[in-house]
């Protein structure tokens, strides 16, 4: 399971960045680099949750999203799919790309089919891209939660998109103006990018474990409104 970085809507290697309004629900966290621009004191974002710069606890979840991607990588056996994914349907599954990318223009429709508990799994050797205006639609009982998206290298999502799901990407996630995301934005050894953008943790339902066979569940916390000091790096609670 994503174990500790569960807790967190954001987390990067070398750093967080916003341009404009963007909202994040859930833990903010980066490690090694502690750099957090564009939110706190002077800006317009901000955290309903807990801001880790470089602290133990980001280091920890970094390694604990370490051990869950390798996870995802290993899951298996996968049903190989073309890299357009807008416009189809998928059922529960683990699914890998024929080309190594995976993009979506349209919508791509998540069927749970009752299952409330029904996981989609998305590997991909480099990239994902999604164009202006494209989505994950969510049917019959799928969980943001349940919908993770391994990527090999960076992930990139259109303006406007609305994503539902955990990207754990191994280098950067940009994510830009309008955008929405239920779900995690994850990225090992690179930034993540955010322009006027909204990320909400999904928290998990029931016994949704990916990459563990022993089931975790995460118990959605109070809404705590922390605040960044760009010239310290430091939080505190507001």
């Amino acid at each position: 399971a994503l174990d500790s970085a569960g807790t967190f809507a954001i987390l990067a290697g070398t750093g967080v960045t916003s341009a404009g309004a963007s909202a994040v629900v859930g833990d903010l966290g980066t490690a090694p680099v502690a750099s957090v621009t564009g939110f706190g004191e002077g800006t317009s974002g901000t955290v309903d949750g807990e801001v880790h710069p470089a602290d133990p606890v980001a280091f920890q979840a970094k390694a604990d999203l370490s051990e869950a991607y390798d996870s995802v990588v290993a899951q298996s056996p996968a049903t190989s799919v073309a890299t357009p994914l807008g416009g189809t349907t998928l059922r529960p599954g683990v699914y890998d790309s024929a080309s190594g990318t995976f993009g979506i223009a349209g919508e791509l429709t998540l069927d749970a089919r009752g299952d409330p508990d029904a996981v989609f799994i998305f590997k991909t050797l480099s990239t994902l891209i999604t164009a202006a205006g494209s989505g994950v639609e969510l049917t019959n009982g799928a969980q943001a939660c349940n919908v993770f998206w391994q990527v090999g290298s960076s992930a990139t999502l259109g303006t406007a998109t609305a994503f539902n799901g955990t990207i754990m990407a191994l280098t950067s996630i940009t994510a830009p103006t309008g955008a929405t995301v239920d779900g995690r934005l994850l990225a090992r050894n690179g930034a993540v990018k955010l322009a006027t953008t909204v990320v909400t943790r999904a928290p998990s339902h029931a016994s949704t474990s990916v990459v563990t066979t022993h089931p975790t569940t995460i118990a959605p916390r109070g809404p705590r409104t922390w605040t960044v000091h760009a010239t310290h790096n430091a939080h505190a609670r507001r």
